[in-house]
Formats: C-alpha cells, sequence, structure tokens
C-alpha cells in the first residue's frame, strides 16, 4: 500500500515541476521582449528632429506679380506708334520657358524708342533643401543668397571694424611725445611796405573775394548759360535694407566707347525666407556719350523689388 501511494505521488510532483519551469520560460521571454522595446523606443528619441520646409510651397506668376501699370510704364516708355493692343501686350510681358513653375520662374519685358532701348527681367527661385537632417529650405537658400552676394564682389554685411588704437583721428589729434616739443610757430611776416599790396589782396583786375567769375552767373552754384551740366555722382554697388530678409545691388556701365552709348544694368537680389527674388533692369541709349544716371536707374529697380517682396508678405 505505500508503495501504490509513492508511485502515485510521484507523477503529480513532476507535473507541478513541469509547469512551474514552464511558467518561469514564459516570464523570462516576456521579459526580454519588453526590454528590447525599450531599447528601441531610447533609439529613436536621441535622433533629431527633421528641419522644418519653408514657407514657401510654390510660386507666384512673375509676369503677373510685377504687373503694376505704373511702375512699368515708367520703367519701359512705350513709343507714341504703338496701338493699345500692342501696348497691352508689352506690359504683358514674356513668360520664360520652366520645367518646374514651382522651383523657378521667370518673365522678359522690352521696350525700344528711338532715343534707347531698355529691358527688365524678373525671376523667382523657390529653394528646397534635400537633406532637412542637415539644413532647412531657410538654410539652404541663404546658401545660395551669400554665393550670389559673392560673385558680385560684394562684402557680407557684420559689424563694423573698430578703428586701431594708434590710428590718427583729427578731431583729437595724438599729443607730442615726450622730449620732442612741437616746433613753435614762425613769427608773423613783417607788414608791407606803404602802397604795396599785402599777400592776400588779389591783383589788379581780378575779383574780389566773393564775387562770381568772369562768365559766371551771380546766382552761387548756377551754371554759365551754354554750359554742360555737371555729372550725377554714381551711387554704386551696395547691400540694400529694409527689403525682404537680405538684398543687394549690382549695379554696372558698358565701357566708354569713341561711337556708342553706355548702358547701364542695375540687378537687385533678394531672398524672403527660402525664395531667391532677382530683378534686372537695362538702360541702353543710341546717342554717343550718354550715360543712364544712376540714381533714377536704381531707384525705378527698388521700387519694383520692394512691390514684389510685399506681394510674397500678402
Amino acid at each position: 500500500m505505500q508503495r501504490k501511494a509513492v508511485r502515485r505521488v510521484l507523477p503529480g510532483i513532476a507535473m507541478l515541476t513541469a509547469l512551474a519551469a514552464g511558467s518561469a520560460g514564459l516570464t523570462g521571454c516576456t521579459s526580454g521582449s519588453t526590454g528590447g522595446s525599450t531599447s528601441d523606443s531610447k533609439a529613436g528619441g536621441s535622433s533629431a528632429a527633421p528641419a522644418q520646409p519653408g514657407k514657401y510651397r510654390s510660386l507666384p506668376a512673375p509676369c503677373r506679380a510685377a504687373a503694376d501699370s505704373k511702375k512699368l510704364k515708367a520703367m519701359l516708355p512705350a513709343p507714341d506708334s504703338l496701338t493699345p493692343e500692342q501696348r497691352d501686350q508689352l506690359y504683358a510681358g514674356v513668360a520664360d520657358s520652366s520645367y518646374d513653375g514651382d522651383r523657378h520662374v521667370g518673365c522678359r519685358w522690352t521696350a525700344q524708342t528711338p532715343e534707347e532701348t531698355r529691358l527688365l527681367s524678373v525671376g523667382f527661385e523657390r529653394v528646397v533643401s534635400y537633406d532637412r537632417g542637415a539644413a532647412s529650405d531657410d538654410d539652404k537658400a541663404k546658401q545660395v543668397y551669400v554665393r550670389l552676394l559673392t560673385d558680385a564682389h560684394l562684402p557680407f554685411p557684420g559689424p563694423a571694424t573698430p578703428p586701431s588704437p594708434g590710428a590718427a583721428n583729427p578731431a583729437n589729434p595724438a599729443p607730442p611725445a615726450p622730449g620732442n616739443p612741437v616746433a613753435s610757430a614762425p613769427p608773423p611776416a613783417a607788414p608791407p611796405a606803404s602802397g604795396a599790396p599785402s599777400a592776400g589782396a588779389p591783383a589788379a583786375g581780378s575779383p574780389a573775394p566773393g564775387s562770381p567769375a568772369p562768365g559766371a552767373s551771380a546766382a552761387s552754384g548756377t551754371p554759365t548759360p551754354g554750359a554742360s551740366p555737371s555729372p550725377q555722382p554714381e551711387l554704386g554697388s551696395r547691400v540694400l535694407e529694409g527689403l525682404g530678409t537680405e538684398a543687394f545691388l549690382d549695379d554696372k556701365l558698358s565701357p566708354a566707347g569713341a561711337t556708342a552709348a553706355q548702358s547701364r544694368t542695375v540687378r537687385i537680389v533678394f531672398r524672403t525666407s527660402n525664395v531667391i527674388v532677382k530683378v534686372e533692369y537695362s538702360v541702353q541709349p543710341t546717342l554717343p556719350g550718354t550715360v543712364p544716371p544712376s540714381g533714377e536707374t536704381q531707384e525705378k529697380a527698388r521700387q519694383l523689388a520692394q512691390a514684389l517682396a510685399e506681394r510674397f508678405n500678402e
């Protein structure tokens, strides 16, 4: 009887032992899977978030964006011989061919008169960064702008360099070094003999100081009739402020020729977020010796560029 009882108990103990081992195995598998998912989540959390896309996802039509009748008529005067239909066609512009209207578009205008030929072009480029983990669309557009600024041989804007301590300053002259006194002023010259003119007096027949020279008008700064007017000062290329995010102006004058007039081309480039805008305005006179003024040409191009910047901010 005892042997039979022992035989019945032993299989039950073996079954309980097997169940306990299986439960431990399941617990180990569950713990291992939890640890794996934890390591994956940690790896994913350590990766940097991709850069945000640019502000602009598309581009406006440049011919319509620049179709301000007042500005275009001031920049592109049409001859009186054109019909109303021809005028409308002139100011409508001709769109550049583009294979991707959301990345690069442009428009051109041409106006010819007996006195000159004027050319205008407008271009929009939307910059896209294909490596969002390294640079955003705005960062990529800034790189494109800096390259254009460098090609124009203009310095990148930055803080002004302070003058060196040893630099001369006319307002505050440096004191004399010790042991090296300043030379005393020469004694005043003796007064001239009676009847002799003084050194500062005008010679006989010459106009008194402050009186107009012979042939000049009495009004100060008024040229003599028939005299050629003085040329206007050149403004030159420079970095612009208050236009988009950053902007510059490039002014080029063609070399002077004996039988040809000088043409002037003003190019304005500015960036607004991830879009690069280019405005190029050229004036080509037909009369030899004629030089288009830089101030007027630059101002007309700047006004159009400002209107385009406002168009993007709408």
